[in-house]
């Protein structure tokens, strides 16, 4: 897909983060989530409230790392995997703090 990876299982005492990606100028954190089936629901929503702080916050701490400028273009998408299906949610939710 055109999406050069910096990154993968990056670690912060905070948490992790699947993905880190370099998309022509964002700056992208992808979350995976996997599913063998839907019973138990979609893997996308998975992704909670609690988890999206966390990814955040282990992105700032990238960034500080990396010194990458506040004003640097981000994403926060997710890849849901279902069986053998993936679903990639580009900007699935916005930086929350």
């Amino acid at each position: 897909q055109g999406v050069l990876i910096l990154e993968r299982n990056f670690r912060s005492r905070t948490g992790e983060i699947d993905i880190i990606g370099k998309d022509k100028e964002y700056l992208v954190f992808y979350e995976v989530k996997y599913r063998k089936s839907s019973l138990k629901g979609h893997p996308e929503e998975a992704v909670n409230y609690k988890k999206i702080r966390t990814i955040c916050k282990v992105s700032d701490y990238y960034r500080l790392i990396k010194n990458i400028s506040d004003d640097a273009y981000i994403r926060f998408d997710v890849l849901a995997l279902n069986d053998e299906e993936i679903n990639h949610i580009k900007n699935a939710f916005n930086y929350t703090i």
